[in-house]
């Protein structure tokens, strides 16, 4: 896993349809930058996945593998 690692727990333990980037940066402890598109298909190995990015709302939605 890498740096994302504490967020994907989050994810999978939460279960949260959405957060805010600021929701993110508190549970990863830095903010979150390009490189988060490269590790959000890390994601899918605890079955969820990274949906939308809102860049406008600075929000992230998530749903379970398979999930429409």
């Amino acid at each position: 896993m890498s740096k994302y690692e504490p967020l994907w727990c989050h994810v999978a333990e939460q279960q949260p349809e959405s957060m805010t980037f600021d929701e993110i940066e508190t549970v990863l402890g830095f903010p979150i930058d390009h490189s988060f598109l490269n590790f959000k298909k890390e994601l899918t190995l605890l079955g969820f996945q990274v949906g939308k990015i809102s860049l406008k709302n600075r929000t992230v939605r998530f749903s379970m593998v398979g999930a429409d």
